[in-house]
């Protein structure tokens, strides 16, 4: 149900890929552009310059399979290197084509059919396994489950995720066509694309009126879904709340200090601190502190925008956070843009909850730790939720 994503300021490529694409481990993050930051042409030459001249001599005088050789993949791939040699995981290049899947997972919208699927690689099958309300996939009667063979003219035979993910994109207004297997029967559906909204808040009433929300991710859009889930709970005269955001990687910077402003009293939310000292407050008026029983659950994948709602909540006293000691990523990487549409993600500040104190690679610590204990006998049973229930009902 939950997956991993990145924590920016200012806005898992793994299993799981929306046909409309989610791209995004553990970042907070911002935009900003380079227009003007780099001269029109370098002369410096340097010891590494040189270097890479004598290595490109070499293959095109001996590399055997020089005639292959991509010329604008080998570039990637020096851009690549060069910001991995920094040793920071959370420092990255990114294509034109992954920026452009990035700014989308930023976002939480995405122009696609509106479904989720996955590829088991040992049995060579692609599978949907989430259909998003109202969208084009629902419409045209996909459902969980349903294997994909084809799609439009694309015969599926051993192409990667990524790959069937691109055939299945395309621009608002065209249609698409899938091929399924559902059971015994062969199917296909055609779809017209559109942007989806992705829905990234879950919400429900439990048991006493105590309300429940379960954030996925921070991205551009949950602060309204947030803002809609707690005015309806309110509206079902809630008595406390619970708010669930374990395996959440964070996100948005903008959007978790907005959300946060829905719940704190007045005061600083977070601070981030850049090399030189320089520091920027993000604070909350306290207009509509709220007031009632609180819980927060949290785990070891509650990463950086996580961690600053967790942070929060715990340094204002104004829940108890329950489960397990978070990640610990209290860094801040901005996103630049460069003139070819490419892009670097780079770590450029550390942030500091309400109380001043740096969760960098230590983590929020839970009030109440409790580790999630598997039921064999009900595959739904959840101790750390029934756990934050009991407190919130107390």
């Amino acid at each position: 149900m939950k997956k991993d994503k990145e924590f920016f300021r200012g806005a898992l490529i793994g299993a799981l890929a929306m046909f409309c694409v989610i791209a995004g481990g553990n970042a907070l993050w911002k935009w900003a552009s380079m227009a003007g930051f780099l001269p029109e042409s370098l002369s410096a030459t340097s010891e590494v310059e040189n270097k890479l001249y004598l290595l490109e001599q070499m293959v095109d005088k001996y590399y055997l399979y020089h005639d292959e050789i991509d010329k604008d993949t080998q570039a990637e791939g020096i851009y690549t290197g060069y910001m991995a040699g920094l040793m920071d995981p959370y420092t990255t290049y990114y294509t034109e084509e992954q920026t452009e899947e990035l700014m989308q997972g930023i976002s939480g919208e995405f122009t696609g059919i509106g479904a989720t699927m996955t590829q088991d690689l040992e049995n060579k099958t692609t599978k949907i396994t989430d259909i998003e309300k109202g969208s084009p996939a629902e419409e045209a009667g996909l459902q969980a489950g349903d294997l994909v063979v084809q799609v439009d003219d694309h015969k599926i035979v051993d192409e990667s995720l990524d790959e069937i993910v691109k055939w299945v994109r395309g621009k608002e207004g065209t249609e698409v066509t899938l091929h399924i297997v559902r059971g015994e029967e062969e199917l296909s559906f055609t779809m017209t694309r559109r942007v989806i909204q992705q829905n990234t808040v879950e919400y429900e009433m439990k048991k006493g009126q105590v309300g429940y929300i379960y954030v996925k991710e921070f991205d551009e859009v949950t602060a309204s879904q947030f803002e809609t889930a707690l005015n309806d709970l309110e509206a079902q005269e809630m008595n406390g709340l619970v708010i669930d955001i374990r395996d959440n990687p964070g996100g948005n910077l903008d959007t978790v200090v907005e959300m946060l402003r829905q719940i704190l009293p007045e005061g600083v939310i977070v601070t981030t601190k850049d090399r030189d000292g320089t520091a920027e407050e993000y604070t909350c008026d306290g207009a509509h502190e709220f007031t009632k029983p609180l819980a927060v659950l949290v785990n070891g994948s509650s990463a950086s925008a996580s961690e600053v709602f967790a942070a929060a909540v715990k340094d204002y006293g104004i829940g108890t956070i329950v489960g397990e000691t978070t990640f610990g990523k209290g860094v801040v990487q901005d996103v630049i843009g460069l003139r070819d549409g490419s892009s670097v993600k780079i770590t450029t500040a550390e942030y500091f909850p309400p109380s001043g104190e740096s969760i960098n690679k230590k983590g929020v610590k839970p009030d109440v730790e409790i580790e999630f204990e598997q039921d064999p006998n009900d595959p739904e049973a959840d101790n750390q939720l029934e756990k934050a229930l009991e407190i919130v009902r107390q």
